[in-house]
């Protein structure tokens, strides 16, 4: 920490909160904001959230016994304020930073962490199981599972509280509500209930009524069971839950120190078996006017001034792919009323956002909740729409049995729109696009394409267009392009034929993807070493450009295939294409270059991509390696 605090600075681990009155509480969580602003002006990330819940973060650890009662946090968005509060302050302006704090929850950072957490609506169902474990073991830890009210747009949060409903086992969820306005403003009479419907007083009550009715009939019994829960949902507005079996508390604000530690404390302590939802009404970007006054909330943010709350603006001029997407697509739907856009969540991210403004009714926005995006786009599909699903690659990882199951199977024409394609950076490995190649190549009735600049993703959306028998996707990295001349949307590719970029002897380097412009910067400096390759884009992963490979194997002693993806993907779709024809056999040296077997911490993309071996020197190297091998190389004639 740069700045000096009267109270954070005694604050080392959650330990130390408990010698704080409440008052200094207050005045900790004021500190505790300041610190996080000018933490994430420096590092950038993830600010709204966290702003959000920093009276709840210091109220957690203040009435829980951290790390032995465990707090799991949903996503990891708003988690700046735990880190700080939990040894991890003097570390804080290494967020997002190669080898610094992740931006996430992540288990082996810290045991104040106890489920790593960088996707959505999974803290109610790792917390149960958590919570369960506890029960078996005969445990009486504490377990709070704290659940944004986004989050609660993804199907996986009420499979978890229809379970946690049922098990009858102790489980503290917090609903953090900051935007959907779920319940109605907060106001003293609702924060007086809170307490009093959360304290022991009011269970123990409960407890002994349920005894004497229980002795009366079955009729009467439920009749009076029903009144009760009418009572509780007509004043705090939690029918949905009292259905789902939690007991329900709120909404009460989430700012209110007295408030929160006095309901958490009522919850900790109540023996009760069974699920209680405390619903908290915050304001995310709270205590940072410029947060406050913007439209996101400053969600998600590059380094800023914190005086003016101006973000540093990339300089690049270079277009980014998700615009050229986007541009793309909308210049398509101006002449074609049935193509549609599809997002779970992220319209900005995508690109949808832009689309939506031309297209109101066209564009779908349907939250969180990839496994829905998916199939609703397969029903469109099914009534000659031409959907477009544009879904990050590492949330697309969710849906993934809606693709097998309601679109490749049925041989839907659902367009996939794959960003973030290969490593992203700072966010790390949670949000890398590692797999999609190998999890979409696999299925029958996909074509999968990967485009290596920005006009070769311009003629795959082209191409895409008229693909109306089977799925398509195209994947396509974050950032910028290359600056290249943008095609017009008439041209297009034919399927599964790629293109020689260079020609050249003994090697021939398959391209599948971003990784192009690395292998004409290894082709420049082998070739002042008297080596030229042949490089070929291949662009289709499936259907494989077969003629080309079977002539490139024959004219060749090495094929090296370079991708932005694990095993099984591209590489491996030419390797069995190799083996099938007995190419390998007598005629070829076959070397792939994928994504190591292991997970990428965060750092610069061009860092992790020299981490990971797929960066121009390691395709040098590759490629000398190879021709240097003792393997003696017969042709056949």
């Amino acid at each position: 920490m740069s700045k000096k605090y009267k109270f954070l600075d005694q604050v080392n681990f959650p330990s130390d909160i408990k010698k704080l009155s409440v008052a200094e509480l207050k005045c900790l969580a004021d500190e505790v904001r300041q610190e996080m602003i000018e933490a994430v002006s420096s590092t950038g990330g993830h600010l709204g959230a966290g702003l959000g819940v920093v009276e709840l973060s210091v109220a957690l650890h203040y009435v829980f016994n951290t790390p032995s009662d465990k707090l799991v946090w949903d996503v990891g968005h708003q988690t700046y304020p735990h880190k700080i509060l939990t040894g991890r302050k003097d570390k804080i302006r290494t967020l997002r930073k190669g080898g610094g704090l992740s931006g996430f929850t992540k288990r082996s950072e810290s045991e104040f962490d106890p489920f790593g957490a960088a996707h959505s609506s999974t803290s109610i169902s790792s917390a149960l199981g958590i919570a369960v474990a506890n029960k078996i073991s005969n445990k009486s830890n504490s377990v709070v599972a704290i659940i944004g009210d986004g989050a609660m747009s993804a199907g996986m949060a009420y499979e978890g509280m229809n379970n946690a409903g049922e098990s009858k086992t102790k489980l503290i969820v917090i609903l953090n509500d900051n935007d959907m306005s779920i319940a109605k403003p907060v106001g003293a009479m609702r924060t007086y209930l809170a307490k009093i419907l959360s304290g022991k007083l009011y269970f123990s009550l409960r407890e002994t009524i349920k005894l004497i009715i229980s002795s009366f009939s079955k009729r009467f019994s439920n009749k009076a069971g029903k009144a009760e829960d009418f009572f509780r949902s007509a004043v705090t507005g939690g029918t949905l839950f009292n259905s789902m079996g939690f007991y329900y508390i709120g909404p009460i604000d989430g700012h209110d120190l007295n408030d929160l530690i006095s309901v958490l404390k009522n919850a900790k302590e109540v023996n009760y078996e069974g699920p209680i939802m405390i619903h908290i009404k915050t304001e995310k970007g709270k205590g940072y006017k410029f947060a406050e006054r913007s439209v996101d909330k400053y969600h998600g943010v590059t380094k800023f001034n914190v005086n003016t709350g101006i973000q540093e603006k990339s300089k690049s001029i270079l277009p980014a792919y998700t615009k050229v997407f986007a541009n793309t697509l909308i210049k398509h739907a101006e002449k074609d009323s049935k193509i549609v856009g599809i997002t779970a969540a992220m319209p900005s991210g995508t690109g949808m956002d832009l689309f939506g403004e031309k297209f109101k009714d066209r564009m779908f926005d349907v939250g969180i909740a990839e496994q829905h995006a998916v199939t609703f786009a397969a029903g469109l599909a099914t009534e000659g729409f031409k959907p477009y699903a544009a879904i990050y690659s590492t949330f697309l990882q969710r849906a993934y049995d809606q693709v097998v199951h309601d679109v490749a199977i049925q041989s839907l024409p659902v367009r996939f729109a794959i960003d973030r394609a290969g490593l992203v950076g700072a966010d790390g490995p949670t949000h890398a696009g590692s797999f999609d190649i190998t999890y979409l190549s696999t299925l029958p009735n996909f074509v999968v394409m990967a485009a290596s600049d920005e006009a070769e993703l311009v003629r795959m959306i082209n191409t895409s267009v008229d693909i109306n028998d089977k799925p398509s996707a195209f994947r396509y990295p974050r950032g910028n392009g290359l600056g290249i001349n943008l095609p017009s949307i008439t041209e297009k590719l034919n399927l599964g034929k790629g293109r020689i970029i260079k020609e050249g002897k003994q090697v021939a380097v398959l391209n599948f993807g971003a990784r192009l412009n690395e292998c004409l910067i290894a082709y420049e400096n082998l070739k002042k070493k008297g080596i030229n390759f042949t490089l070929f884009d291949a662009r289709f992963a499936k259907p494989l450009d077969e003629n080309a490979i079977w002539q490139l194997a024959n004219d060749h002693e090495i094929i090296i295939t370079i991708e932005e993806g694990s095993i099984g993907g591209f590489g491996s779709h030419v390797s069995q294409f190799l083996f099938d024809k007995n190419l390998i056999d007598n005629n070829i040296k076959f070397r792939s270059m994928i994504l190591p077997d292991r997970f990428i911490d965060h750092d610069k993309p061009d860092l992790m991509y020299k981490y990971a071996g797929l960066d121009a020197s390691s395709i040098e190297a590759k490629i000398l390696d190879t021709l240097n091998s003792k393997i003696v190389i017969k042709k056949s004639n």
